[in-house]
């Protein structure tokens, strides 16, 4: 059992990189679900919305499985805090340690901002700050944070949210402490 009580469990990752194509959210994850259905007593899906536009919830309803809800990770890392960060700053650009760490092949690359910089102002010009909600005290991470916030013109903020609802949600479903 390990020290967190969680040792009961397996977690099956689908590829980050669906969050850049929401339209195959709803079939990798249906896929994975009728996968590993007949292996576990419990499924949990800890995808939220990304961008499926309220169809994540619907196939999930219709597969019988209960997911982690959330309009997206950052609204589930971040709990209560979220609503009010946009409330009070609507222009917020969010990084978790995953995108972080990631960020130069993921975002800058990726967008082809290392390319067409000029592209910049198109991507990013309506926000004024990056937030890092951080999953770790990891300093490494909060300094790449800074760099990518540096990189696309954007002010910086750090904010420590451990796994946020994510870490409730499990809790509350598996009994732990």
């Amino acid at each position: 059992m390990r020290e967190n009580g969680w040792g009961n469990m397996k977690v099956q990752c689908l590829p980050p990189a669906l969050h850049n194509d929401p339209g195959q959210i709803l079939d990798r994850v249906r896929d994975m679900i009728r996968e590993k259905r007949d292996g576990f007593d419990q499924l949990l899906v800890l995808f939220s919305d990304c961008g499926t536009g309220g169809g994540l919830q619907q196939m999930l309803d219709e597969e019988g499985v209960e997911g982690v809800g959330g309009a997206h990770c950052y609204e589930v890392f971040a709990g209560d805090a979220f609503a009010k960060i946009i409330e009070e700053e609507p222009g917020c650009f969010f990084v978790t340690d995953f995108l972080a760490r990631n960020f130069e092949r993921l975002v800058f690359r990726g967008l082809g901002l290392d390319r067409f910089p000029n592209l910049r102002q198109t991507y990013f010009g309506n926000y004024e700050k990056l937030v890092h909600l951080a999953q770790t005290r990891n300093p490494e991470l909060r300094v790449r944070a800074e760099a990518a916030a540096q990189s696309i013109g954007l002010g910086f903020e750090y904010r420590y949210t451990s796994h946020g609802g994510y870490e409730s949600f499990l809790r509350a479903r598996q009994g732990c402490p």
